[in-house]
């Protein structure tokens, strides 16, 4: 649920707001964890994902193959074409997890609520009572990385996008506090390509009407961003342009969806570059089912276009599943149906939900395995 904390006057005004939210981000962490067990590997640049001869898709890239320009959701071949030196890996999200579990572990507290962000990230909310909501960051950033000897970058705000923001500045291995008088003096000025939920597209989008940043939006009438984006849209970036949108952070508890989304530099036209794509989300989110122990039934798909369009298609299974297979094929099934639909692909989503726990025996029954 979005509220508007802090108010307006409290932003602008002179009164400090606690600083009470972290993010956690693990820096290139798919990557990171085949370097840490493979010392041969470290220092080198390191691709996880499909191979290259077969038309995959990046998953998650290390450091030093970034500075060839490689990054996630970039194919495969061109990988390869930007790095003919690079080491290829398939993507090993069993371990990927498992040390996913040990950073959380670390995070969690009786009194502070995690909340995951797939693998690699989570929201901490620190508690209140807390006298030194820095101190506390700080610690627990170096007791993720000296137990787990991987780097992970950490933002301190009070709010999850600002948080966000923070984690981001100094990246890999940084340690950023966003507070309200840092917000007063540096988010006016911001990129709108650089705020949480701001795709390069809908930057170019904006930029192409003269609006490039934050006070740019803010000074930009609003009927004309609504046209470009929509109500709603539009709504949600005018708060975080003005450092007013904040969520709560979420115990883990048990998630009613789970989603994976790709934001491309380019439009995507490739059917099978398209395929890649869902493939490897699905697999990603059949690993978060197992790492909930639950199933799920329905899985939905979404594609926004080059206009700015999302064309949104769902399939309700006989039976729930955890079957990364079984959800592919699903997936797929409905990428299918939208060929002859869309062309130029901006943004692609796989959301599972409808789901089944395990653990209750009434549910047993229905469980494909």
């Amino acid at each position: 649920m979005r509220t508007l904390i802090p108010r307006a006057s409290d932003v602008g005004g002179d009164r400090e707001i606690l600083t009470d939210i972290m993010h956690v981000d693990m820096d290139a962490f798919y990557a990171s964890v085949e370097q840490r067990d493979a010392p041969s590997l470290r220092r080198k640049p390191v691709v996880v994902g499909g191979s290259p001869e077969s038309r995959g898709v990046v998953a998650a890239c290390s450091y030093e193959a970034r500075r060839f320009g490689i990054h996630s959701a970039m194919p495969s071949y061109r990988a390869r074409q930007l790095c003919p030196e690079a080491v290829f890996l398939p993507a090993d999200f069993s371990r990927y997890r498992t040390v996913s579990r040990e950073i959380r572990n670390i995070l969690h507290a009786p009194d502070r609520r995690v909340q995951p962000v797939g693998l690699d990230e989570a929201y901490v909310q620190i508690p209140a009572d807390c006298s030194d909501p820095v101190s506390l960051a700080r610690t627990l950033k170096e007791t993720v990385s000296e137990r787990t000897r991987l780097s992970c970058s950490m933002g301190l705000s009070f709010s999850k996008p600002l948080a966000k923001m923070a984690s981001e500045w100094d990246k890999p291995g940084g340690f950023t506090v966003f507070d309200a008088s840092k917000v007063r003096r540096v988010l006016p000025d911001m990129k709108l390509r650089d705020l949480p939920g701001v795709g390069p597209q809908t930057a170019r989008e904006l930029a192409r009407h003269g609006v490039d940043t934050c006070r740019d939006f803010c000074r930009a009438p609003r009927e004309q961003m609504i046209g470009i984006l929509g109500k709603s849209r539009a709504w949600d970036v005018n708060l975080l342009c003005r450092g007013l949108y904040r969520d709560r952070v979420e115990d883990r508890g048990r998630p009613k969806s789970m989603s994976q989304e790709r934001t491309f530099h380019e439009d995507v036209q490739d059917p099978r570059d398209l395929k890649d794509h869902v493939s490897l989300m699905t697999g990603e989110l059949a690993e978060r089912l197992g790492q909930h122990d639950l199933a799920a039934m329905t899985v939905t798909l979404k594609v926004r276009v080059s206009s700015f369009r999302d064309v949104t298609r769902s399939s309700t299974l006989p039976s729930a599943t955890a079957d990364e297979e079984v959800l592919t094929s699903e997936a797929l099934a409905l990428l299918a149906g939208l060929f002859g639909e869309v062309r130029g692909v901006r943004l692609m989503g796989v959301t599972l939900s409808n789901f089944v726990y395990p653990d209750l025996p009434e549910q047993l029954s229905f469980i494909h395995r």
